[in-house]
C-alpha cells in the first residue's frame, strides 16, 4: 500500500511556477511539483509564473507553457495579465493559444484596482469567451478587497472570477462569502496559510458546494498541506468532490483542462 496513488480526484486551480524575489521556495521547478502531484493523486495544476507575476509578464507567460509543454496532461497554464505591461498584447497571445486555460491577475501586487478602465478588457474578454479569471483576493486591500469584486460582477455579469485565497483572512473569507453570494458569477477558492476546514464549510454551507474550489498557492504552500484542509473539512463525500475537482472541471469549460473527455493527452 505504501506509495499508493490516492483514489479521489483532484484539480488544483491555483499554483505557482519558479522563484519568487521575496522569499525562498524549495523545489519551485514544474518536475518537482508534478511529483508532489503524484503522490497527491492531483490529476492538473494550472500555473502561473511568478516571474510573470513579479517582474514579466510576456517571458514568464512564456516560462508557464514551456513547463506545459514539459509535462504534458499534467499542468495547465494562466495567463498572466499585468496592467502595466500591454495587457491587450497578452490578451492576444492568450486567445491565440490553447495551452493557456484562464487569466491571472493580481492587483494588489500590481498596485492597480480590479475596477480600473486597464482592466477593463480582461473582464470583457472573460464575459464573451468564458475564459475564467483568478484573481488576487485581500481583505481590505484597495485593489482587490473582495467587495470590488461585486462592482466587476455588476458590469460584467457573464465574466467569471475566481476570488483567489477568498480574501485570505477570516473577515476577508466572510466578505467574500458575502459577495459570492449576491452575484452568481464569483467563486470561492481556498487556499491561504490562514485557511481553515470551517471556513471551507462556512463557504460551501453559504454558497453551495458548487462554486467553491481547490486551490493550494502551491509551491508557496505545499500541496499536501492545502489538501488536508478540505479532505479533514466536515464535508459530504459529494461536497468534497466538488470542491476537489468537479468544480473545475465544469468552469475552464471554454478550453477543457487535460483528463477531461475528448481532450487529447
Amino acid at each position: 500500500m505504501i506509495g499508493r496513488r490516492p483514489q479521489r480526484r483532484v484539480v488544483d486551480v491555483h499554483a505557482h511556477l519558479g522563484p519568487y524575489s521575496l522569499f525562498y521556495i524549495p523545489e519551485p521547478d514544474a518536475a518537482a511539483m508534478v511529483g508532489v502531484m503524484d503522490r497527491t493523486g492531483t490529476e492538473v495544476t494550472v500555473v502561473a509564473a511568478n516571474r510573470a507575476i513579479q517582474q514579466d509578464a510576456h517571458l514568464g507567460n512564456s516560462q508557464a507553457l514551456a513547463a506545459v509543454d514539459a509535462h504534458p496532461g499534467r499542468l495547465a497554464a494562466y495567463a498572466v495579465i499585468n496592467p502595466w505591461q500591454d495587457p491587450e498584447r497578452e490578451l492576444e497571445r492568450l486567445a491565440a493559444d490553447d495551452r493557456f486555460v484562464g487569466i491571472k491577475v493580481h492587483p494588489t501586487l500590481h498596485r492597480y484596482p480590479v475596477t480600473g478602465s486597464r482592466y477593463a478588457a480582461v473582464w470583457a474578454f472573460a464575459e464573451e469567451t468564458g475564459c475564467p479569471v483568478l484573481s488576487h483576493s485581500e481583505h481590505q486591500s484597495a485593489y482587490d478587497a473582495p467587495p470590488l469584486f461585486e462592482m466587476v460582477a455588476a458590469k460584467y455579469p457573464r465574466a467569471a472570477v475566481i476570488l483567489g485565497h477568498a480574501g485570505i483572512t477570516p473577515a476577508g473569507v466572510d466578505e467574500s462569502i458575502e459577495a459570492a453570494a449576491r452575484h452568481e458569477s464569483l467563486w470561492l477558492e481556498v487556499c491561504g496559510s490562514q485557511m481553515t476546514g470551517p471556513l471551507i464549510m462556512a463557504m460551501v454551507e453559504r454558497v453551495g458546494s458548487q462554486r467553491v474550489l481547490f486551490g493550494s498557492d502551491f509551491p508557496f504552500i505545499d500541496q499536501r498541506m492545502s489538501l488536508g484542509r478540505v479532505v479533514c473539512a466536515p464535508l459530504t463525500d459529494g461536497q468534497r468532490q466538488d470542491v476537489l475537482s468537479g468544480n473545475a472541471r465544469r468552469l475552464f469549460r471554454w478550453r477543457p483542462l487535460p483528463g477531461d473527455p475528448g481532450v487529447e493527452q
